[in-house]
């Protein structure tokens, strides 16, 4: 009996220090950016905002140079692949894994997608919702980027999105960005 205790205790040991070798350790991936968009009000989770990855030469390398998963922010860890087109929802974080090299993200939504919500019905902008071009090195040390609706001065949303390094304020639920109008 006490061949077997001294033995489990050397096993358990040796496995001890295995785990506290540099093997096993993990490693955020230098070249994986996040882009976090985070719950919004009423139905407006729901639309979807479409990922446009282009690379410095303005050529699409949304297929090419970058590989794409995503996981709710209700649902951490459990990643799910895309299917087509990299998007996102309220309460979604993408992750892409990129090349080293320097990319120009925007997000949009086409007027087909903006339909059948009723938070969408008083958007005076019916036509394709856009967003400000943001510039990424794989250099920079910002891992995780926000994307955020647009809302006027009144708080009512404008049908644009805003691509940006700094969170969005919270209270229940993510601000959009005001744009003060001229």
């Amino acid at each position: 009996m006490k061949k077997i205790i001294c033995l489990l205790s050397a096993l358990f040991s040796l496995t001890l220090l295995y785990a506290d070798s540099d093997l096993t350790k993990l490693r955020h991936n230098p070249w994986e950016l996040i882009i976090y968009r985070p719950e919004n009000k009423e139905d407006f989770n729901y639309v979807r905002c479409y990922l446009r990855i282009e690379d410095k030469n303005g050529n699409d390398v949304s297929k090419t140079k970058v590989k794409a998963t995503y996981e709710w922010a209700t649902i951490p860890n459990i990643v799910n692949h895309y299917k087509n087109q990299p998007f996102l929802d309220g309460g979604m974080a993408m992750h892409l894994n990129l090349k080293p090299g320097k990319y120009r993200f925007s997000v949009y939504t086409p007027p087909e997608r903006q339909k059948g919500f009723k938070v969408t019905e008083g958007i005076a902008n019916k036509n394709q919702w856009e967003s400000n071009v943001f510039e990424y090195d794989t250099e920079n040390p910002a891992k995780v980027i926000f994307v955020t609706p647009v809302i006027n001065d009144n708080g009512f949303y404008t049908g644009e999105w805003h691509i940006d390094f700094k969170a969005p304020r919270f209270f229940k639920w993510s601000e959009g960005k005001i744009k003060i109008s001229n």
